[in-house]
């Protein structure tokens, strides 16, 4: 991937956090790679060279700096500039514990894997395996320097079946091994355990407004699946056959997320991690949005007000699909309700290790014969929601999918379902940033103008100018209303 060099140059120089995770700086003369905040000394131009990615950087033989840590660095946003089956592709490698083979990945994206590996070489630079252990074992790291859990443990939350395959690609990377990596683990560090269970980070770029997020989800928290406690975020769940609960609370001060998870044995925390980066959107390029946007004045103002703006995610996106449906022409607090009743009725329950009890959302099978009568909705409704259910179960509805066009074509096919419905979904369940419900109620609100709500063409018209981050735009349109009623 190309990158400006004197752009780098400047950042790595300035030490700006703006531009930590979006690249990385190899020093020759050590063969190591750092962040461009690395606090040691920088070095001289001509000994370095850049890398958009940490995997990039371990793959061309630099081992990643032991002062900097680029495994707490921000997701790079550089990966959503690539091709449409790269995308795919890494979606799909950071969806699964467990490496596939390069022929399996292949099979599941509908090209071959020599096809596959040149998508690679020319937008990554690296292979896909290359990308997979690198980002595995940066995780590890972080978990045997942030955690007490044992070697064996973080072998498997991290992907690998095999101590022994673990040890080799680790030390590969960080010339290391994990003993002697834990042996210098920093003694005291705040993060090792819960008292119930791991606690790990999940770091981003600041400007973050944690309040604005909590906000948003505590209006819909799903009763005894969600909650929203002051400053914390909870939430049940079930995952690569665990089940457990889960709390996020914001770490300002080191621009980072604590995450505490109690589950039964193993808590897939791999797996926990991407899921809750796209839930909190800690990945976006907040910069670029904000400069696309504030070109608009109505978008500057919302912007000056919260900068860094999120887009919320979903946990799950077949559970945040089935609540969108719920929510169509009925109000959240409404639609919350429902769902909630979805949840109480077709949800699993489970005793946590508080002694609580907690629920799980309904899987699709667990769906496959509900007839979701005597819950408040109308018959067509329910009959919507049974189709849904159906269409996933048979693949006519495929979460993985990347493309805002063709996800709204294979979800408007089915019946009772719209294009603000197939919007929103891709919006919030798919974490599309250009996913853009022109015909809601709000953004037409927003937009209008001498008391006149705007028309969905004239908002689609003004949004072109908002291209590929409609999302936050749309998002920003919600608060200004908000805005304008505190004001």
């Amino acid at each position: 991937m190309q990158l400006d060099h004197s752009i780098c140059s400047s950042a790595r120089l300035a030490r700006d956090r703006r531009f930590d995770g979006r690249f990385f700086t190899a020093v020759k003369t050590t063969r190591i790679f750092c962040r461009p905040i690395c606090p040691a000394r920088p070095p001289l131009e001509r000994n370095v060279t850049y890398y958009a990615t940490a995997a990039e950087a371990a793959n061309a033989g630099y081992r990643p700096c032991l002062r900097c840590r680029p495994d707490a660095a921000p997701g790079s946003p550089a990966w959503g500039l690539v091709s449409t089956t790269v995308q795919r592709a890494l979606r799909l490698m950071r969806s699964e514990r467990e490496a596939q083979s390069i022929e399996t990945l292949a099979d599941r994206l509908g090209v071959s894997g020599r096809y596959l590996r040149q998508l690679f070489a020319e937008h990554l630079g690296v292979s896909p395996l290359a990308v997979w252990q690198a980002e595995r074992a940066l995780f590890a790291f972080g978990l045997l320097r942030d955690t007490g859990l044992p070697i064996s443990r973080i072998a498997y939350e991290s992907g690998f079946n095999s101590l022994r395959r673990f040890n080799g690609v680790f030390k590969q990377i960080y010339r290391r091994t994990p003993s002697e990596v834990r042996r210098d683990s920093v003694e005291g560090e705040s993060g090792a355990v819960a008292a119930s269970g791991t606690r790990f980070y999940l770091h981003y770029r600041p400007p973050f407004h944690w309040r604005e997020l909590l906000a948003f989800f505590r209006a819909r928290a799903l009763a005894g699946v969600e909650q929203v406690e002051g400053d914390v975020y909870r939430r049940s769940f079930a995952l690569d056959g665990v089940r457990g609960v889960l709390r996020v609370r914001d770490q300002g001060s080191k621009n980072r997320l604590v995450v505490e998870v109690s589950g039964e044995g193993g808590a897939a925390l791999y797996l926990l991690n991407q899921r809750l980066r796209r839930l909190f959107d800690l990945d976006a390029d907040t910069a670029e949005i904000a400069t696309q946007l504030a070109a608009d004045p109505l978008l500057a103002r919302e912007i000056a007000r919260t900068p860094g703006v999120r887009l919320p995610g979903a946990w799950d996106p077949f559970e945040y699909a089935l609540r969108a449906i719920l929510g169509q022409q009925i109000s959240v607090a409404a639609a919350t309700t429902i769902a909630g009743r979805v949840v109480a009725r077709y949800g699993e329950s489970f005793v946590g290790d508080s002694g609580e009890e907690h629920r799980l959302f309904p899987t699709p099978e667990q769906l496959t014969d509900a007839d979701f009568d005597g819950l408040g909705l109308t018959r067509a409704r329910a009959q919507t929601l049974r189709e849904f259910v159906a269409a996933t179960l048979d693949g006519r509805v495929n979460f993985a999918e990347t493309e805002l066009a063709d996800w709204c074509a294979r979800v408007t096919a089915l019946p009772g379902i719209g294009d603000w419905t197939a919007q929103y979904i891709a919006m919030r369940g798919l974490s599309m940033p250009d996913a853009f419900p022109a015909s809601d109620l709000g953004i037409l609100q927003a937009l209008g103008e001498n008391g006149e709500k705007a028309k969905p063409k004239q908002a689609l018209a003004r949004a072109e100018n908002w291209r590929p981050w409609r999302a936050y735009a749309a998002l920003l349109l919600w608060q200004s209303l908000k805005t304008g009623e505190d004001q």
